[in-house]
């Protein structure tokens, strides 16, 4: 798919990022649309994505709505509403922490769309097998990894995982819920005035999952922000209490292990 096909380069779209999958995003002038073009190898992905995109929207969940498709020999575009806001890595420790309960009330409802009506998976089987695909091409980037995990190789830390996920079988089983599936900071926009939840974006991940799958991203996520160790703690505590349950600092850690090997 070619960016001109947008009219990009005419100034109606000017060009956010160049991802190394060959993905192109562009913003509108007016900031109201953004439109992400894909070559043919990408396509089954990104009508994936759009498809999350028009589920959730009927949902109660704020997000992006879908405005055009476009697809063909060349490849496809998506183009969607843009969601009116900054992203939450965008704002400062204290602001977040205004934010905070916003977001817990946001992800809670989220994490209470009935599980039923989601025609979409992530769940742990399938992540686990992305995890082999990568691992086995190669293709884990060592940054996403957390530090202490930098130096080893990642077929070692998939290894370290998979006497966990009988266990984690069972759990997803008995708390599944619909997941974001990239539950980070920049994917959560808030309203600058009133520090509210605007909405959700890049919900190519979206599906069903335990959701500690997300609440481990969210909560590593923000600790990049806060402070101190003090402040992380008590943020996850409030955290905890405002979303309405006691998290498990165990299925945190696996899932924010597994996480960095699942993309590449």
């Amino acid at each position: 798919m070619s960016p001109a096909l947008l009219g990009a380069g005419s100034g109606e779209w000017l060009p956010v990022t160049a991802g190394e999958s060959g993905a192109f995003v562009f913003r509108s002038a007016d900031g109201a649309r953004y439109a992400k073009c894909v070559p043919a190898v990408e396509v089954a992905g990104l009508e994936a994505e759009r498809n999350r995109v028009e589920w959730l929207n009927g949902r109660g969940v704020p997000g992006p709505r879908v405005l055009d498709w476009y697809s063909g020999e060349a490849g496809a575009c998506l183009v969607t509403s843009a969601v009116a806001g900054v992203p939450a890595d965008q704002v400062s420790a204290g602001e977040l922490r205004l934010a905070w309960g916003s977001i817990a009330d946001a992800v809670r409802r989220l994490h209470e769309v009935p599980v039923a009506e989601c025609p979409f998976g992530r769940k742990l089987d399938a992540m686990l097998a992305l995890a082999r695909d990568v691992v086995a091409r190669g293709a884990v980037n060592p940054e996403f990894l957390p530090v202490e995990q930098q130096h080893l190789p990642p077929a070692e830390l998939l290894d370290r995982l998979t006497g966990q996920v009988p266990r984690r079988r069972e759990q997803e089983a008995a708390d599944t819920v619909v997941c974001h599936g990239d539950l980070c900071l920049p994917n959560i926009v808030l309203d600058p005035g009133t520090l509210d939840v605007s909405g959700f974006i890049d919900l190519g991940r979206l599906g069903l999952a335990d959701r500690h799958a997300d609440l481990a991203l969210l909560l590593a996520n923000a600790r990049g922000t806060w402070p101190d160790e003090e402040w992380a703690r008590a943020a996850d505590a409030a955290f905890a209490e405002r979303y309405g349950i006691a998290v498990d600092p165990d299925r945190l850690r696996f899932y924010l292990h597994l996480d960095p090997l699942t993309w590449g």
